[in-house]
């Protein structure tokens, strides 16, 4: 069965760090795009960080530029969003998505292969 599965997510203390990591099972993520969105309480999923099959093409959303990295690990078949300096405001539920497109149109509407989302809470 194919799935996509975050995880790492957590309470951490503002300027805290956290990593997380999306991992494939069933299917290779080698040749997709992979994002790395999120979403808070009342508001619309949005694009945290977008990456190319070879790594060549990276985006990062304003709010988390000099924050957050992404790589990505084909042979372990795995994404990982590594996340410091982190704020209450990036209090969210994660979420990784396979998508096809250029990752620097790093929407939602562009991923269609969703994991089940991870939830990282920033205490003030």
């Amino acid at each position: 069965q194919s799935q996509l599965v975050e995880s790492g997510g957590g309470l951490v203390q503002a300027g805290g760090s956290l990593r997380l990591s999306c991992v494939a099972s069933g299917f290779t993520l080698d040749y997709s795009t992979i994002g790395w969105f999120r979403q808070a309480p009342g508001k619309e999923r949005e694009g945290v960080s977008c990456i190319s099959s070879t790594a060549g093409s990276i985006f990062y959303a304003d709010p988390v530029k000099g924050r957050f990295t992404i790589s990505r690990d084909n042979a372990k078949n795995t994404v990982y969003l590594q996340m410091n300096s982190l704020k209450p405001e990036d209090t969210a539920v994660y979420y990784c998505a396979v998508g096809t497109l250029d990752p620097q149109l790093c929407v939602p509407e562009g991923y269609d292969y969703w994991g089940q989302g991870t939830q990282v809470t920033v205490s003030s």
